[in-house]
């Protein structure tokens, strides 16, 4: 039998380890420069939480979303998305009892059943970040600057912000009539996908991907013609503090695009994507996410203001990978034991020996004295440790360091000798 792995997955192998263990490890640093701390949710979750906290019109629930019947008959979804996960779990945990804003942040695999290509996956990764319990133009700030600093730690440059504002919904009503009235005017003018689009949800005709809905898009009715009241001043308090961050971060730059929407049902106010200059094709977006105030009061908990975003690890690598960024390489092992002639279940000790005094090592396969270092060498290790017949006989390991201008020692061939010996030179 000839088993490949499912259309739409990937095998990370160790060539690319080195990238995921860095956004990885820079979305940690910079959520808990910020004050956020992990939270894990299962892989799977009721159905119903995503039908009813992402919308059913969406093309995620509609199209996208692998479900099933468990054996015990109850419908279950993997999960396509971070947020209602999340919220679910704020709501049943009791996390309101909490100082609020609560802020939590995830890395985690996603699952959405949708056409394969660059840097979209059936299985992805997202990190992400959520502050809940805080209605403060404050909080979108600091949202905002969070992702930014992720994307600029990573040393992802000539990125924009892309920003609008979806209001409230007494002023989204108006607004989304007035919206749908235009776009039937021009109806005979769209793709049979957004015209099916409009009947459904005409925000999203808004984030087409089709030339001719874009053309007609940019001269669409504007969110912010329309937002009133709280939602007003939260908007214009927004882009002062936006303001501010230009004068504290020289490379940061944002513009309104009245274009800009979610594809998710429980966004208000607030909406943001992050996108590199040199966009191509439509994969360009590296974080997005917005305000979701309703969210909350959708899945039964109590109204509480939240914002967040989301942005694809494969997306970012994919980034990382086109513009040549240095990643952190793997660290190989301290320590490759050699050996030589009848020394093998020596070797074999001693790097039992070593692990035991918590020295990374790995014993060389057997072979030849060339073969074997040119191993050492491809492990990336710091040292190697060479046994013969004779340093068996005489208690005594040959210890040569690979580093630069690194050199050679005999040592007694116990492992708490050579570990100390490791260590102390620094070669590990």
């Amino acid at each position: 039998m000839n088993f490949k792995r499912p259309r739409g997955t990937a095998d990370i192998l160790p060539e690319d380890q080195p990238y995921w263990g860095h956004v990885y490890d820079v979305a940690s640093k910079v959520a808990n420069q910020f004050g956020y701390h992990r939270i894990d949710t299962p892989t799977f979750e009721d159905t119903n939480l995503f039908e009813r906290g992402v919308g059913n019109e969406t093309d995620i629930v509609q199209k996208e979303m692998y479900s099933f019947e468990d054996h015990g008959g109850d419908l279950i979804t993997l999960r396509p998305e971070g947020t209602a996960s999340v919220c679910r779990a704020y709501i049943e945990n009791g996390l309101h009892n909490l100082p609020q804003p609560v802020r939590m942040y995830y890395a985690a695999a996603m699952f959405r059943y949708e056409r394969p290509q660059a840097g979209r996956v059936r299985q992805f990764h997202q990190f992400g970040v959520e502050a809940i319990g805080d209605a403060s133009p404050e909080v979108d700030a600091e949202i905002i600057e969070l992702g930014w600093k992720y994307i600029a730690d990573l040393g992802i440059k000539n990125v924009t912000l892309r920003i609008n504002s979806l209001g409230d919904a007494e002023g989204r009503a108006d607004y989304i009539n007035e919206l749908e009235k235009y776009f039937l005017s021009v109806a005979d003018q769209l793709p049979k996908v957004d015209r099916d689009r409009l009947t459904r949800a005409p925000l999203r005709v808004l984030d087409s991907k089709a030339k001719e809905t874009q053309a007609l898009a940019n001269a669409a009715p504007k969110s912010i013609d329309f937002i009133t009241g709280e939602a007003k001043e939260h908007w214009e308090a927004l882009l002062a503090l936006l303001d501010n961050l230009e004068e504290v971060y020289p490379d940061f730059s944002y513009k309104v695009d009245h274009r800009l929407v979610r594809g998710l049902d429980y966004y208000n106010r607030t909406v943001f994507e992050f996108e590199p200059s040199d966009v191509s094709g439509s994969q360009g977006t590296l974080i997005a996410g917005g305000r979701y105030d309703p969210l909350m009061g959708i899945l039964g908990g109590q109204e509480t203001p939240a914002i967040g975003f989301a942005g694809g690890l494969e997306r970012l690598i994919l980034e990382l990978k086109k513009l040549e960024l240095p990643v952190p390489s793997s660290k190989g092992p301290e320590v490759v034991v050699v050996t030589l002639g009848g020394a093998g279940s020596a070797g074999a000790a001693l790097a039992s020996g070593l692990r035991a005094a918590s020295v990374s090592t790995v014993l060389a396969p057997k072979r030849s004295m060339k073969a074997q270092m040119r191993f050492a060498n491809q492990q990336n290790a710091s040292n190697v440790v060479i046994l013969g017949d004779r340093e068996v006989e005489n208690g005594i390991a040959s210890v040569k360091s690979l580093g630069e201008g690194g050199g050679q020692a005999e040592v007694s061939l116990d492992a708490a000798s050579i570990a100390a010996h490791v260590l102390a030179s620094g070669n590990q």
